[in-house]
């Protein structure tokens, strides 16, 4: 089942006489439980798809379908229903924990708060803290660590439960200390989930069913890591950088 397409799919923003396509006549479609890569240079359009996608933005020209039925169809507590969203950069509010967590169902009882927490791989940590959960936070989460931001995140992101999660690739700025709790986190949170993955690391990207390349508003390629690695385009390129990046550091520390 198809469950998001985009038909056509312009986004223009103008400044006086500068005209900037962010996408240009775009057009593909997510299947219902398949984990989707969106990769490309910097300024090629990755997060405004994913911004019109929750309608975040409207589009200037085509449209967007989730379901069948377009996204401007919607209310907005209906369509926000369908989406959950794990960014790098996580704000949190000046709350408990626990009503972070359930920020995205806020008459969740405690147990489900906790079911959560310890899917997330933050249990752990939470209960080492004076307060437990009842811990009051700093604004935007400044009394912890980011890799507890980011499991916190996505402790909210599964008590929403929502059938598409949207990654902002949130292990790309977590220290190693981090990244294997954060991994597994990020694991129980996508279970039967359709995931679309804005990346930003080559791990990640091999195991996607599909990847979209985009480049300059457009979608320039598309298939899985080994279709395109026989293709001569951008994502050949991208890995093969990668590659002879790891080497030279590796080659420079001995």
């Amino acid at each position: 089942m198809k469950i998001v397409r985009f038909e056509d799919v312009s986004k223009i923003y103008t400044s006086g006489d500068h005209v900037l396509r962010a996408l240009d006549h775009v057009s593909f479609s997510l299947d219902e439980g398949k984990f989707v890569v969106i990769l490309g240079p910097s300024g090629g359009g990755k997060t405004t798809l994913c911004h019109l996608m929750a309608r975040f933005w409207d589009v200037q020209e085509g449209e967007v379908l989730l379901g069948g039925k377009n996204v401007k169809e919607y209310g907005f507590d209906s369509l926000m229903r369908n989406f959950s969203f794990v960014f790098q950069n996580v704000y949190l509010f000046e709350d408990t924990i626990a009503n972070n967590i359930r920020f995205g169902d806020p008459d969740a009882p405690m147990e489900r708060v906790i079911e959560a927490a310890k899917k997330a791989k933050c249990h752990d940590f939470i209960t080492s803290l004076p307060n437990g959960y009842d811990t009051v936070i700093g604004e935007g989460g400044a009394s912890l660590s980011g890799g507890e931001k980011q499991r916190i995140s996505i402790a909210r992101a599964i008590m929403k439960d929502a059938p598409i999660i949207i990654l902002d690739e949130a292990t790309a700025n977590v220290d190693p200390e981090n990244e294997a709790e954060l991994t597994s986190a990020i694991e129980a949170l996508t279970k039967e989930k359709t995931i679309v993955m804005i990346a930003h690391r080559l791990k990640t990207v091999r195991h996607a069913d599909k990847i979209f390349v985009i480049d300059n508003g457009r979608i320039a390629q598309a298939g899985t890591h080994d279709e395109l690695m026989k293709e001569d385009g951008i994502y050949r390129r991208f890995v093969e950088g990668r590659r002879e990046a790891v080497s030279w550091k590796i080659g420079t520390a001995t």
